[in-house]
């Protein structure tokens, strides 16, 4: 049985951001802009995800 996970992409400079936005982009595995990652989709990283939505795409 496969875990699900779900796609980011940073599509969004962080500079210029809160502080703790850019540490929750590197929480993610984001350095560069159109970086993309897989990752488990588990409730905390879905929390990560709503707090930088503006900076990053989701799918």
């Amino acid at each position: 049985m496969s875990k699900k996970t779900v796609k980011v992409t940073l599509v969004r400079s962080p500079a210029g951001t809160r502080a703790s936005h850019r540490a929750t982009v590197l929480g993610l595995g984001l350095k560069k802009i159109r970086q993309s990652r897989e990752l488990e989709d588990t409730p905390a990283v879905r929390g990560m995800i709503t707090k930088v939505s503006y900076l990053v795409k989701a799918e």
